[in-house]
């Protein structure tokens, strides 16, 4: 029996929870109805996992944290992150430091790698308020010893609660778990993409059916164009601006989809020599500090990457350049800028 509304409380004061332990209890303390500060709670059979640990984008303070005065943080056994986007995962800091959460937390090798880079620059650049907490605590980065990595496939156990993860393409490590609690099988997805693109596998079909599966649903009632199609709507408007002697502004995500964009410019570009004398500029200090991050994971990227990095570097690209500062900008002619919202 499942359960997704929100109970009058989530503590465990009692022994009651005994009695009621062969209830399976899920409520989203974020993104329930929203999109934003993932965060889902389960309990079953006296054993209690949390899923994600996001911030909400369109608020502020306190308020963009997921409603974790709905539980008991020390009852947690496993927390586990799908990926590294700050709506799955921002608000990890705060819950390791400043809760009765001791539990363990667990995501895959990239996705570690790159959310300590990530976060430390969104507390850098962010008005986000919690980063005085964040700042103000010399034990910043203090959390990062408490979290543990778990490759692709491993079956991990803790205090009775069985896990793995799959591939969930979306993002560079992004992942899938699977939990099993006395034989109840348990998938939450998180973001995934069921189509392979330019550097990344598509998401994995488990090779059996979970009991309940937790399905992310942003765009669950939406059509989107194939791939290739969508593909040549982007490089044809570049290609018609540039030829007018225009200018495009791209504003990009510095991780996970910039890197994919950059692979269809630089390849688009290497296949249009009319093409090589106009600068393609890519803004990011931190997605030029990640580049390292997905070379050395470029096993887990699909088989087309894995082949031309056995040859060159699939990120090295031919045709673009890092914009370091706006006084290195040479705007003389049509180009194209990929850069931040907010730098945009």
């Amino acid at each position: 029996m499942a359960s997704t509304g929100p109970p009058q409380s989530l503590k465990r004061s009692d022994t009651s929870l005994t009695r009621e332990g062969d209830q399976l209890i899920i409520t989203p303390l974020g993104a329930g109805n929203e999109v934003g500060r993932s965060c889902v709670y389960m309990s079953y059979k006296g054993k209690t996992i949390l899923f994600d640990c996001g911030i909400h984008p369109a608020y502020s303070g306190m308020a963009a944290l997921p409603y974790f005065d709905e539980i008991d943080p020390s009852t947690i056994d496993v927390l586990l992150v799908t990926h590294f986007h700050l709506d799955h995962a921002a608000s990890l800091p705060y819950f390791l430091e400043k809760t009765t959460f001791k539990g363990r937390v667990f995501m895959t090798h990239a996705t570690k790698a790159i959310y300590k880079l990530l976060l430390s620059d969104y507390v850098k650049v962010s008005k986000f308020q919690l980063k005085i907490c964040y700042m103000m605590n010399k034990t910043f980065f203090a959390p990062w010893i408490k979290l543990r990595v778990i490759d692709f496939h491993q079956t991990l156990e803790v205090n009775g609660i069985r896990f793995w993860c799959y591939t969930a393409g979306h993002v560079l490590g992004a992942a899938m778990f699977m939990v099993d609690i006395a034989g109840v099988r348990v998938l939450y997805t998180g973001d995934y993409s069921c189509e392979e693109d330019r550097h990344l596998r598509a998401a994995e079909i488990p090779q059996f059916s979970p009991d309940i599966c937790i399905i992310e649903s942003t765009y669950g009632v939406q059509l989107h164009q194939p791939r290739n199609v969508r593909e040549k709507r982007f490089t044809d408007v570049i290609h018609s601006t540039i030829s007018q002697g225009g200018h495009v502004l791209i504003p990009a995500f510095a991780l996970g989809r910039a890197q994919e964009l950059l692979l269809i410019l630089d390849e688009y570009w290497s296949n249009h020599p009319e093409l090589h004398n106009i600068p393609i500029y890519y803004a990011s200090p931190l997605a030029k500090r990640c580049m390292a991050v997905y070379q050395t994971y470029s096993n887990s990227m699909n088989e087309r990457i894995r082949n031309q990095f056995a040859n060159s570097n699939a990120f090295d690209f031919k045709h673009i350049s890092p914009l370091n500062s706006i006084e290195n900008f040479n705007d003389v002619g049509p180009s194209v800028v990929m850069a931040s919202p907010s730098g945009l």
